[in-house]
């Protein structure tokens, strides 16, 4: 344990990040009776009854899981459930700070869908909604679809849909800064996991209509026969040139490069390559695919990162406080709804209200993640959704 870095003995200074807390009195005998025997009974006995008022009387309902199997840690891979709790007791932090939300860290020892999704469901009865993170793909796109289908309550894939989602919030408002219609921008993405492959699903649903995705074997098309099915059906909705071979191949004459893989893949001779006024997103963490200084000497107009210590964060972060705010705020008016019908049209919706939220320049794109308008904005717009 390096005790000298200052992340160390941040986690060391309190022995983690969370802990529990309580929001009625417990100071006197009579308030024992209340919250526990014997007046509890009488609240269980109502639950019994009326299972949906199990989000009114107890804490339920403003209460979400956040389940890791540690497949897919940050930049870092497959570094196992345990390694992967810091990340995890990072974002409860982040739901309670900027939402109001506890949010309770489950890292589970399986990296088996089935066992992951029966554990989902197994759990169910405890939480208001749902948030896997850090799990691997192809399997996270399975488990989502199976969750969505046969869960009650609010179920999101933070590595897919908030990536996407901020993704095209920082596009959006990129383009704007550049003076061009989104539409019309060649994108690159290069990693085609869970993020890249929801990013690109999302672009294509608002309108971009010139995307290649890059896996560590070159361009996805359809001449491919090494290709999964995730990555099989978004080939069918993009790279319409229909391009094959290497990064170095989709990033000539590119406008955007959003990268979502890993670290230090990219140089400043691989921006010169691209057309003029680049918009590049290095999102990979800790690492990103090229530091800002390098995208820059390669005549980078916009450069973003995933990280904090950087100009132009683009991370989730900022996106899923407010959106389970509002799915648990939506279910406790009806408490028979978990997911909007239109899923797409919950991610667009909530990215335009993100990128509406600040007017961007190059230097900021996006709000900052602890910019106090983000969660009313993303909220409402979750709750304007059917």
């Amino acid at each position: 344990m390096n005790t000298d870095h200052p992340a160390i003995q941040y986690h060391l200074d309190s022995r983690g990040k969370i802990e529990t807390a309580i929001k009625s009195p417990l100071e006197t005998p009579e308030d024992l009776a209340l919250a526990y025997t014997p007046g509890v009974a009488e609240v269980c006995r109502t639950i019994a009854v009326e299972p949906e008022t199990a989000d009114l009387l107890t804490n339920r309902g403003n209460t979400v899981a956040i389940v890791s199997d540690g497949t897919a840690i940050l930049g870092l891979g497959n570094i196992g459930p345990a390694a992967g709790l810091p990340v995890m007791e990072g974002k409860a932090m982040i739901f309670k700070k900027m939402a109001g939300v506890d949010a309770v860290p489950l890292c589970i020892a399986t990296d088996k869908i089935e066992d992951i999704i029966r554990f989902c469901k197994q759990i169910e009865p405890s939480f208001g909604g749902i948030n896997l993170e850090d799990i691997a793909a192809p399997g996270c796109f399975e488990i989502l679809e199976r969750l969505e289908r046969e869960l009650s309550i609010p179920v999101f894939h933070d590595d897919q849909d908030g990536t996407a989602i901020v993704s095209l919030a920082a596009l959006i408002n990129a383009a704007k800064v550049r003076g061009s219609e989104i539409g019309t921008l060649k994108v690159v993405i290069n990693g085609a996991g869970a993020a890249g492959i929801a990013i690109a699903r999302l672009l294509v649903s608002y309108g971009v209509e010139d995307v290649i995705l890059v896996d560590s074997c070159g361009i996805l098309s359809m001449d491919r026969d090494d290709l999964n099915i995730p990555k099989r059906e978004i080939t069918s909705r993009t790279n319409p040139r229909g391009l094959g071979g290497d990064l170095a191949t989709a990033l000539a004459g590119a406008d955007v490069f959003i990268g979502v893989s890993k670290g230090n893949i990219l140089n400043s001779e691989s921006v010169r390559s691209m057309a003029e006024r680049p918009i590049v997103f290095a999102m990979a963490n800790p690492d990103p695919e090229i530091l800002p200084a390098e995208a820059l000497k390669g005549g980078a107009f916009i450069v973003g990162t995933g990280r904090s210590d950087f100009a132009n964060q683009i991370n989730n972060a900022i996106v899923f406080p407010g959106l389970f705010r509002g799915l648990l705020d939506a279910r406790a008016a009806d408490p028979t709804r978990s997911m909007p019908a239109d899923m797409t049209a919950l991610k667009v919706a909530v990215a335009v209200a993100v990128a509406g939220t600040i007017e961007p320049t190059r230097e900021q794109i996006l709000p900052l993640v602890m910019d106090q308008q983000i969660v009313p904005a993303i909220r409402a717009a979750v709750l304007a959704q059917e």
